[in-house]
């Protein structure tokens, strides 16, 4: 993970902690390409989040897991950059949450 990611990360998990949510590192060994966290919110809300620094790309196994997961009912967003970080945390803050981050 680069620098500009692991402060995507960190904002992002910053901001999931301050809510009350579970931001846990996933790794599932066998199955390259999952989503790097999963997130427990306290209103039982469960959801996969892939992180990319503003130029990241996806790997072909990353597509795959992510189509994997989503035919079976599962939510991931794919966060890219300092911008979409934003926005999802305004996501989080929509699901009834007013604090500042």
């Amino acid at each position: 993970m680069n620098r500009r990611e692991s402060s995507i990360e960190r904002y992002v998990g910053n901001a999931v902690k301050y809510v009350g949510g579970l931001w846990l590192k996933f790794t599932s060994p066998g199955n390259a390409g999952v989503p790097d966290r999963i997130v427990i919110l306290p209103d039982g809300s469960i959801f996969f989040v892939e992180l990319k620094a503003e130029d990241g790309e996806l790997t072909p196994q990353q597509l795959r897991q992510i189509e994997r997961f989503e035919r079976r009912g599962a939510t991931v967003y794919v966060i890219k950059g300092k911008t979409q970080a934003q926005r999802f945390v305004q996501d989080l803050r929509n699901r009834g949450v007013n604090h500042e981050f």
